[in-house]
């Protein structure tokens, strides 16, 4: 089995590339902890084979791998959770309430996948989606607190991105695994100022409210770092957790002014797309131009959809 990309950090963490669409784009987590170990993300089914050679190469027994967390049930954190949990006899799965019958019975993931990407496309990207045994799985409630080998994960429900997801607080290393609801802040842009972050508003829950009340949680705990999935590890918090409010109230101000424009969505990725330049541009960013258009296409593409949901949403409500 091929090795996948990581990196070593700090208080036992490995960072792995889940190897989705490009390298960089996605990563999950090993912690490691006097002889136990835990998988925070898992990618789809077609990551499972490397994570599992990561293993082998730390020596780390199947066995000895105690829980698979995702943080949420998109298939780009949790599509591999089944095939990966079929490999390690003694892990549970740790998912949030909302999510966990999804774990459980697939098919209506598989079901909304395949109306917005196609079957074949739903193949290519996620692979087969394979249920876990009820009997394996732990719902974690808000505050829910488990033990890795005397290491404390606590689980703290956190919308904004998604209904059905939570965040891991990991007291050891001062950081917080937050799925998608720090955002996104990919490598390639960091520069002289740190790293660039942008909301992820991914069809189908966006809630800008729920989500400034995130972060105001987040910093509660007085993070050091954040272990994003898209991608990596980043510090300077208060400043990030900054930087994340004035985007999303700039993405709700975006869309709220093209609310009835003609072709709406093409507009909203547009406008998202223009203004993601414009801040990689004012922190002298070196990257050409279509080169950023490259990294970031998909994902303005599915931001402007989640806008366009949460357009709709506010328009029936009213």
């Amino acid at each position: 089995m091929k090795l996948p990309a990581f990196r070593d950090l700090p208080h036992g963490i490995t960072c792995i590339d889940t190897e989705q669409h490009r390298q960089g784009m996605a990563a999950c987590y090993l912690i490691q902890h006097q002889g136990a170990a835990a998988f925070v993300e898992c990618g789809t089914t077609h990551s499972v084979p490397s994570l599992l050679a990561l293993l082998d190469k730390k020596n780390i027994a199947r066995e000895q791998v105690a829980y698979v967390i995702p943080t949420h049930v998109h298939l780009d954190h949790a599509g591999g959770a089944g095939a990966l949990m079929q490999a390690l006899p003694q892990a549970r799965l740790v998912v949030h309430p909302r999510g966990a019958r999804h774990m459980i019975d697939p098919t209506q993931l598989l079901a909304g996948a395949t109306a917005v990407y196609g079957a074949a496309a739903v193949q290519k990207m996620y692979g087969e989606l394979v249920p876990v045994p009820e009997a394996r799985v732990i719902a974690a409630d808000d505050g829910h607190k488990l033990s890795l080998n005397g290491r404390t994960l606590e689980f703290i429900h956190t919308p904004g991105h998604a209904q059905h997801h939570f965040s891991v607080w990991d007291a050891t290393s001062k950081g917080f695994f937050t799925g998608d609801t720090f955002g996104l802040s990919y490598r390639e842009f960091d520069g002289p100022d740190g790293p660039w972050i942008c909301p992820t508003t991914t069809p189908v829950q966006f809630d800008p409210q729920a989500w400034e009340r995130t972060l105001d949680r987040y910093l509660s705990y007085s993070p050091q770092r954040m272990y994003l999935t898209h991608y990596g590890a980043v510090e300077g918090v208060p400043a990030l957790a900054e930087e994340l409010r004035k985007g999303l109230r700039e993405y709700v101000r975006i869309a709220e002014s093209l609310a009835s424009a003609p072709r709406r969505h093409l507009q909203i990725k547009d406008a998202l797309m223009k203004l993601a330049l414009h801040e990689l541009a004012d922190r002298d960013c070196e990257l050409p131009e279509l080169r950023c258009r490259m990294l970031l296409e998909a994902d303005m593409e599915l931001n402007a959809q989640g806008l366009g949901v949460w357009l709709d949403k506010q328009r029936k409500a009213a």
